[in-house]
């Protein structure tokens, strides 16, 4: 019996100004392990008059993972972090009871053609860490722990795993891998894994209980412990999760919660721009002008 439970292609998302492939929340599996929103941004050509600029926009209990392979961005938020990021560094921004934050092109890159690539990722926070306040960590590449094993690179960006922990300081259980090989290599990583897990294939493709899958698909095991697939030469997969929580939770826009009343108070605290703001930003996203059954959840980013 295969250990793949749910396979989720990649769907185009407009996010104002950048279209992006949706990959979490999915109608079949809303989250994996804490780990409740990704989308793929890019490849994307901008020339010298196309810039990313998402102005300041609110979230609440959750954690952001911006991880790039091409490209910069400015990050600047409501604790008045101003940070750029580059490919290979973590920023991970904890938004508790609220933070609010904008990401934009740097100013030196503005007028000249540039890439963009790279994930941005939304971890759910644990009951406990909800309402905590709100936080902002940048990693350097170069303390993103990192080795080789028969012949395949590894990145353990986010959580611990292979005897390992991340200096990203998480909330929960959890993981996230990045996993390259140059050459055809089995991979066995499922005694290093707990909880759920997915798998995201950037480039290249893998081979696992006789079926093959290719880039922008997103699997999801049955079971982390059995985790054994075949890497093609020339591939790079991500694999995330950790354990479940218990309760159920809800997603509105940017905000995440456990329950449909703090979604509540969050719109109406934006709706009267009651979050602090970003430093010296003045414009801001307001809130979706789409009916809201406070009975269902809401994708729109």
């Amino acid at each position: 019996m295969s250990n793949i439970s749910v396979i989720i292609e990649e769907r185009p998302a407009d996010i104002g100004n950048f279209l992006v492939g949706r990959l979490l929340p999915f109608r079949d599996k809303r989250m994996v392990g804490p780990y409740i929103f990704i989308d793929h941004m890019g490849p994307a050509a901008l020339n010298d008059h196309q810039n990313i600029d998402v102005p300041p926009h609110p979230h609440i209990g959750l954690s952001t993972l911006t991880y790039l392979f091409e490209g910069s961005i400015r990050h600047r938020d409501s604790l008045g972090t101003d940070v750029e990021i580059h490919p290979g560094a973590v920023n991970w921004m904890t938004a508790g009871k609220g933070i609010v934050h904008s990401e934009r092109t740097p100013a030196y890159l503005r007028t000249t053609d540039k890439n963009l690539h790279g994930l941005q990722i939304w971890v759910a926070l644990p009951l406990e860490f909800e309402e905590m306040e709100p936080s902002f960590q940048h990693i350097e590449a170069k303390d993103i722990p990192h080795w080789e094993k028969d012949g395949v690179s590894f990145r353990l960006i986010a959580g611990e795993a292979f005897g390992r922990k991340s200096p990203v300081a998480v909330f929960s259980k959890q993981f996230f891998l990045e996993i390259k090989s140059t050459a055809a290599r089995k991979v066995n990583i499922g005694a290093e894994l707990f909880g759920e897990s997915g798998m995201y294939i950037l480039e290249g493709s893998i081979k696992t209980e006789a079926h093959e899958f290719k880039p922008k698909q997103l699997l999801v095991a049955k079971q982390a412990s059995l985790c054994e697939f075949t890497m093609a030469e020339h591939t790079t997969v991500y694999v995330f999760g950790g354990e479940a929580f218990a309760e159920e939770r809800f997603i509105y826009w940017n905000f995440v919660a456990s329950s449909r009343e703090k979604i509540e108070a969050a719109k109406q605290k934006w709706l009267n721009q009651e979050f602090v703001p970003v430093p010296g930003e003045t414009d801001f996203v307001p809130l979706p002008k789409q009916n809201y059954n406070p009975a269902s959840t809401s994708e729109k980013h």
